[in-house]
Order: structure tokens, then sequence, then C-alpha cells
């Protein structure tokens, strides 16, 4: 078996001009170059380890229509729990400013408060899809109980806080495939080790 030690990558230009006059002289690209990886130790292979569980309780959706970035919908963040490294209350004020891209996919983006027994703040921002079948997706806008396994909800969790003892959650990034009910998401989020 062959082992390859340097490997070869080619920068292109995108520009329309990459091998012409531009206003400051001649455009120069580059060449290939050869990269030496044989010491270049791999990269740790990513694993989940379970963190925190989220209930949230949700709001009437409201309908903004379409807006110049897509179909809008706004669902207030009513109240909730997390439970596990971070126990806290979900405060109300928060929200999912939805966009619904012309395939029916959701794209999910969270901001929320939550508050520990000790008085702590912990800012969550969320980043996902929701995605399925069409009559999928209209059955949970009904508040149907659909199977979870039946439609894709992936979100990328971001924390913020300012308690010393979580600091620890703002260095780290959290995933979770999450559940929609009639008026309620829950997700177990997980550490990306």
């Amino acid at each position: 078996m062959e082992s390859h030690q340097h490997s070869e990558r080619t920068v292109a230009s995108p520009l329309p001009f990459a091998d012409s006059e531009t206003p400051r002289g001649p455009l120069l690209v580059s060449a290939p170059v050869a990269l030496d990886t044989s010491a270049t130790p791999a990269a740790p292979v990513p694993g989940l380890e379970p963190a925190f569980e989220v209930a949230a309780a949700l709001g009437p959706l409201e309908d903004h229509g379409t807006t110049r970035v897509g179909h809008r919908r706004v669902v207030p963040i009513a109240g909730g729990r997390v439970t596990g490294l971070i126990d806290a209350v979900i405060l109300p004020g928060g929200a999912d400013w939805q966009v619904i891209r012309p395939d029916g996919t959701i794209e999910i983006d969270t901001r929320y408060s939550a508050r520990t027994g000790a008085g702590e703040y912990v800012h969550f921002r969320t980043s996902g899809v929701r995605s399925g079948r069409p009559e999928i997706l209209d059955a949970l806008l009904r508040g149907e109980p659909v199977d979870p396994s039946a439609y894709y909800f992936r979100v990328a969790v971001y924390l913020e806080t300012s308690a010393p003892r979580l600091a620890a959650v703002e260095r780290s990034i959290f995933v979770a495939s999450a559940i929609r009910g009639a008026d309620s998401v829950r997700y177990t989020a997980y550490r990306v080790t």
C-alpha cells in the first residue's frame, strides 16, 4: 500500500479577471502548494456526552407572512425547565424566529433565558432545522401528536452566562435532536467532546 506524505492544494481565484489586469496592475494567482502532513496528528473524533434536558412551553404562533428573508413565523417561549448539568427555570420572553424555506423546511433560530435557583442567568441560543414530508409538518403545525422519527428536528445549542461555576458551558458546543409537541419543545442536549 502506498503512503502519501505530501498533498497538493491549488488555490483558485473565483474572480472573473483572475489572469488579467486589475486597476492596480497584474493579478497574481497562487501556484500549487505542497503540504507536508506526515507530522500532523489526526484530529480527535468528536463524541457526544449527555449534558442537560430542556422542556420549553410555547405561546401561540405569530405568522408574519412573507418578508424580505422568506416566510417569517415567531413562536414565543412562555417558560419551562432545564435539568441536568444546568438546573434552571426558563423565563418568559424568548422566542423562535422561524423562516420557512420554499421547500417547507423550517429554519430554527431561538433565543431565551433561564435562571438557576441561585439567581444565575443562562442565555440559550439555538440554530437548526425542522423538516419532513408536508403532511407531517402540517400535522405538527395543527398540534397533532407525531412520531419524532417521522421528521428531522436538530439544533446546535450555544450558551452564555456570567456565572463563574457555569463558565465551562460557554467553551462547549451542544447539539440536540428535538421533539415538537402541540405547545412545547423538548430536547436532550449533548456536549460535543
